[in-house]
């Protein structure tokens, strides 16, 4: 056998990133958004989400998948980034920012990502980038 042969491949599971945009949950529950995420989070997707969800709800999520480590199969859990537009604004523009938030339904400047831990190994972001490192 060849070097070829002995040479150990690494190969990353099967993945796919989707985009959902925010109209596909604004009339959604909590409960249902939340749902929705992980019905996607458990097919191997990765979501980049327009907008963010609320506080409350990250929260929840976080705790639902933390609960669903060690009873679900082959479940690691969830990595979750938030990039926002308000970091960089100065007080008047955060005021207007959120008049414009409430006429309509959420952060609309803000994207969410969120993957399964078994794939996604850790969400790296600065102001100019975002790095998403997947594991092996």
């Amino acid at each position: 056998m060849g070097k070829k042969n002995d040479l150990k491949q690494h190969k990353i599971k099967g993945f796919s990133i989707r985009f959902i945009p925010y109209s596909e949950i604004k009339y959604l529950t909590s409960t249902e958004r939340i749902k929705k995420i992980l019905d996607i989070i458990f097919q191997n997707y990765i979501i980049i989400l327009q907008g963010r969800l609320r506080s409350e709800e990250e929260t929840r999520l976080i705790e639902d998948t933390m609960a669903m480590i060690g009873h679900v199969k082959s479940f690691k859990g969830i990595e979750l980034a938030v990039i926002g537009t308000e970091e960089r604004m100065g007080t008047i523009d955060k005021w207007k920012n959120k008049i414009v938030m409430s006429l309509a339904g959420g952060d609309l400047g803000a994207v969410t990502i969120i993957g399964p831990a078994s794939i996604v190994k850790e969400i790296k972001r600065d102001p100019k980038k975002i790095e998403l490192m997947l594991n092996k």
